[in-house]
């Protein structure tokens, strides 16, 4: 096991370093303008505002949800992932629905004689990132709850701790390992947000390199200043990556007997809060999602022709991409959790860069030996699994540790190595977040709009692909019914996979 992590760490290095080497070569040099800088500035101040917020506002719902059962519990943990889940335009157009300038809130603000709000500008894009990634960071940190053995909250509460007590030993510590790389993780997403910032960006105060790079690819073909724009981008997100890798440490719980108990439920002001910010969740995730899809259900039955051969594509190459997702991340997690840290680079190194970035320099290095066209879907698949390999990473590592720390001694002792270990006691211990890696990694690559828009002809147009064309051929209603049926099928492979990892583990 050890040497095959070794090996796929190292093709994974190579498939994200191998392209941006091709980019920054065929460009022929590198150059950055007062612009450039500009777009930098905002770049990382917005995505370090919409970290702190979604970080900030994750850990009362995690903790509200770790410790309170109630009717629809699990249903509201499964839907903290449909945000996250949405293609990027279908959640925008839920967002300007709500907060746009005919949107619900400014209607209402109108109504009273109320002066309006704009969602367009640095605030939009936070709306937006925030929408799209607490529910993410909740996810994550919920995770990190979970990993408590109960038997630790038993103990707590026999030798008679308040909820500060608590916290301070056992909660504390947790969120000390948690939330350095829950924070990173969506600082580097947000890094690389394009959509987002080019429907409410606002402007050129508003660009960020992301923007850039799409600006300077796409209108001006300027391909040295684009690579510039890439490696300074990789540059900050390699640079997020490190600060997580050297700031997260373990918790050190120890080993629990796996029984559900439930947690302390401290009543008072302490369950108001509670509920208030499982209020908020509730209302935040299903506000805009109501508000775009529910419109648009009934033209589902009236679909054209190509949709269904598009959505066919789009399955295929999610399915793939989980796949190899999925395994690698496990055996990258294994490895580093065995001591070799190294492994954290290459399976948090593709945050740092983009998927238009990675599928352009891919067929650079192709051109020569194949027609690029014809490999519009795999190149798609590959560049989906790199991008989603650093969450699934990041969602196995902690467990994988505290795997390694409980049983790896055992485990050798008894000489359980390789297969046996991995079938006998890895897979049965990582079940439920090797389910929510698989589920994540499957929406993600269900929604993708960025290589195969590039490159795809007719033939090979993805579900994403054909309602940016429909959209952009005006017909608005059309594209909004597959959209649905987008999210439909994101979401069902999503609960899939999440439900077979969360049972697989009971």
């Amino acid at each position: 096991m050890a040497k095959l992590a070794v090996a796929i760490g190292l093709f994974a290095l190579i498939l994200v370093t191998a392209p941006l080497v091709a980019v920054a070569y065929r460009a022929g040099g590198l150059g950055l303008s007062a612009a450039d800088w500009s777009a930098l500035r905002f770049t990382l101040w917005q995505a370090l505002l919409s970290a702190i917020l979604s970080v900030l506002l994750a850990i009362p719902v995690a903790k509200a949800l770790s410790r309170r059962h109630f009717f629809g519990r699990s249903t509201l943990i499964t839907l903290l992932g449909a945000p996250f889940l949405l293609p990027v335009i279908v959640a925008v157009m839920g967002l300007l629905a709500l907060f746009g300038r005919s949107g619900v809130l400014n209607t209402a603000l109108s109504a009273l004689g109320l002066p309006t709000l704009s969602i367009y500008g640095l605030q939009g894009v936070l709306i937006a990132h925030v929408f799209l990634n607490f529910p993410l960071a909740t996810r994550m940190i919920l995770q990190g709850w979970q990993a408590i053995p109960a038997e630790r909250f038993r103990l707590a509460e026999s030798l008679s701790f308040t909820p500060r007590e608590i916290h301070r030993h056992l909660e504390r510590p947790m969120l000390i390992e948690v939330l350095p790389g829950t924070f990173a993780t969506i600082f580097a997403m947000c890094l690389t947000s394009f959509a987002v910032a080019l429907i409410l960006g606002g402007g050129p105060r508003a660009t960020t390199l992301e923007l850039a790079i799409y600006q300077a690819v796409r209108f001006e073909f300027d391909l040295a200043h684009a690579a510039g724009l890439a490696l300074l981008q990789v540059l900050v997100g390699g640079l997020a990556a490190l600060v997580a890798w050297i700031a997260a440490r373990q918790a050190g719980f120890g080993a629990g007997l796996d029984r559900r108990l439930p947690l302390p439920a401290p009543t008072g002001w302490r369950l108001w809060l509670d509920s208030t910010a499982i209020l908020f969740a509730t209302l935040f995730l299903l506000g805009p999602m109501l508000a775009v899809l529910l419109p648009a259900i009934s033209g589902l039955l009236d679909l054209p022709s190509q949709v269904w051969p598009a959505l066919a594509r789009s399955l295929a190459v999610a399915l793939g991409s989980t796949l190899l997702t999925c395994v690698t991340a496990l055996v990258l997690a294994l490895g580093a959790a065995r001591g070799q840290r190294w492994l954290d680079i290459a399976a948090t190194l593709p945050l740092a860069t983009s998927g238009l970035v990675l599928g352009t320099g891919l067929f650079v290095l192709l051109q020569p030996l194949i027609p690029p066209a014809s490999l519009a879907l795999p190149v798609t698949l590959l560049v989906n699994t790199l991008l989603a390999l650093p969450f699934a990473y990041r969602l196995l590592l902690p467990e994988a540790r505290a795997l390694e720390t409980d049983y790896g001694r055992l485990a050798d002792s008894l000489g359980l190595h390789g297969l046996a270990r991995l079938r006998l006691l890895s897979l049965p211990r990582l079940a439920r977040p090797l389910g929510f890696s698989a589920g994540l990694t499957a929406a993600l690559s269900m929604g993708d709009l960025g290589v195969i828009a590039l490159f795809a002809s007719e033939s090979q147009a993805t579900l994403p692909l054909v309602i940016q064309r429909l959209s952009g051929a005006y017909k608005q209603d059309v594209a909004a019914a597959a959209s649905v049926l987008l999210v439909a099928s994101s979401f069902a492979l999503f609960w899939l996979f999440d439900r077979k990892g969360r049972n697989a583990q009971a």
